[in-house]
């Protein structure tokens, strides 16, 4: 069996109703995954695209909300791509919005990772969490202080959670993803100048695409990562290398 097959494993995928978490629920399941898509609104488009696997409704503002959904079953995989972002100049930004991004980019992914452990552990198996950080990881941006937060929190977690648990059968890993062609990013890439200004920032000379990061999420589950822990996977372009 190759080295980069997921049969046999079931791969939950938070944030999986549209874009990139879609793109790594149709990665995963092309690769021999049964995925279970989840997300606050319905997958059932992703299902269907997949032709298998299953939808969980799963609304991640409350960030204990994954607590209880892994026991009773064997789940391998674990992507927390769920995430959303508010935009304000640092002076005008509001607790609340500082509270909604980081109850969901941080404080859920962190207690969704330790629920999937937790389970891993009582089975005595093993398992692979891949966390979707951000460009703003490692970069500072502007008018984004709870998102920017927020995703080097993930890469901290990341790295912390992979220091503890390498030993004991689960990789922690995560992808930065760059300026990839989604709904959210319809607006930049319509508009003339920001889509000149940003692909002039980029090596490879293009935006990326949803299954670039599909294909990378499908690499840090399978065997062939079994030696990668505590990564912070740049899947940019080479936007960060500039």
């Amino acid at each position: 069996m190759s080295r980069f097959s997921l049969s046999g494993k079931t791969a939950l995928v938070t944030g999986a109703n549209t874009g990139i978490g879609q793109a790594i629920a149709l990665s995963m399941a092309k690769n021999g995954a049964h995925v279970i898509a989840a997300g606050r609104r319905s997958c059932a488009e992703t299902v269907d695209l997949m032709g298998s696997g299953e939808e969980l409704l799963l609304d991640l503002s409350d960030p204990m909300a994954a607590k209880d959904i892994f026991a009773g079953r064997q789940i391998d995989i674990l992507v927390n791509n769920a995430g959303i972002i508010r935009r304000a100049d640092a002076v005008d930004f509001t607790e609340q919005d500082w509270d909604d991004v980081m109850d969901i980019n941080a404080k859920a992914l962190f207690f969704t990772c330790q629920a999937f452990a937790k389970a891993v552990f009582a089975r005595e198996g093993t398992g692979k969490i891949v966390n979707i950080a951000s460009l703003l990881s490692f970069q500072g941006g502007i008018r984004v202080p709870s998102y920017t937060a927020s995703k080097h929190s993930v890469a901290g977690l990341t790295k912390l959670l992979a220091n503890e648990w390498a030993a004991k059968g689960i990789n922690v890993n995560a992808i930065a993803p760059g300026y990839i062609e989604t709904n959210n990013t319809a607006a930049l890439r319509a508009d003339p100048a920001r889509n000149q200004a940003i692909l002039e920032r980029i090596p490879a000379g293009r935006w990326g695409h949803a299954r670039d990061i599909g294909d990378t999420a499908v690499y840090l589950s399978a065997p062939a990562s079994d030696y990668v822990h505590g990564a912070v996977l740049n899947v940019d372009g080479g936007w960060l290398a500039r």
